[in-house]
C-alpha cells in the first residue's frame, strides 16, 4: 500500500500563488508516475500536471506557464507551484502516484481544497 498526504491549500486572492506538497510513503516502487489532477464542482477530475516515464513534464493547457511541478526523490514528494491563480483553478487538488510494475497500481491522496477568491 501507498499512502499520499497533501498540504498547502486554502484560500488566496486571484493573483495570488500557492504551493502544494503531496509526500508518498509505504510500499514506492522505484519506477513511478506522479501528477496532480483536480476537480471542480460538477466537472470531472482533470489532469493539472504529472511527470512521464522519461521524467518529462506534462500540464493542462490551462495552467501551462502558471503551475509547475517538482519532485524530490529523496523525500518521495511531489510540489506543484500555482502562481498567478485564477479564480477557475478552483478546485479540490488531488496527487496520484502510478508503481510502474508489470501490474501498474495507482492510488490517490485525499485531496486538498484550493480557493480563489477576492
Amino acid at each position: 500500500q501507498v499512502q499520499l498526504v497533501e498540504s498547502g491549500g486554502g484560500l488566496v486572492q486571484p493573483g495570488g500563488s500557492l504551493r502544494l506538497s503531496c509526500e508518498a510513503s509505504g510500499s514506492i516502487s522505484r519506477l513511478n508516475l506522479m501528477g496532480w489532477y483536480r476537480q471542480a464542482p460538477g466537472k470531472e477530475r482533470e489532469l493539472v500536471a504529472s511527470f512521464s516515464i522519461g521524467g518529462s513534464t506534462d500540464y493542462a493547457d490551462s495552467v501551462k506557464g502558471r503551475f509547475t511541478i517538482s519532485r524530490d526523490n529523496a523525500k518521495n514528494t511531489v510540489y506543484l507551484q500555482m502562481n498567478n491563480l485564477k479564480p477557475e483553478d478552483t478546485a479540490v487538488y488531488y496527487c496520484k502516484l502510478t508503481n510502474w510494475t508489470i501490474t501498474p497500481t495507482t492510488y490517490w491522496g485525499q485531496g486538498t481544497q484550493v480557493t480563489v477568491s477576492s
